[in-house]
């Protein structure tokens, strides 16, 4: 009987610590979660400011350059075989 209520014991001092820390891990990720947004918010601020200060800047920046036109079709080296010719 004294066995039964030991690992009872122990098995709620375990419970208790893994739910601890899984709070521990919750407000941390709480805390990551609000710093990168804050990080991601101030990033377009400033991209902004930088287009305003200097136009010429933001060209060189390819995230925010205009797209350059698509190339032309090159005629493609290998043609369609369909498979049915493959199985004689």
């Amino acid at each position: 009987m004294i066995l039964l209520w030991l690992v009872t014991g122990i098995s709620l001092a375990t419970a208790l610590l893994a739910w601890r820390e899984a709070r521990r891990t919750a407000q941390r990720l709480d805390q990551l979660s609000q710093m990168y947004w804050a990080l991601k918010y101030q990033h377009g601020e400033l991209r902004v400011q930088l287009q305003r200060t200097n136009p010429s800047a933001a060209s060189d920046d390819p995230a925010i350059a205009a797209p350059a036109p698509p190339a032309p079709a090159a005629r493609p080296t290998d043609s369609f075989v369909p498979l049915t010719s493959l199985k004689r």
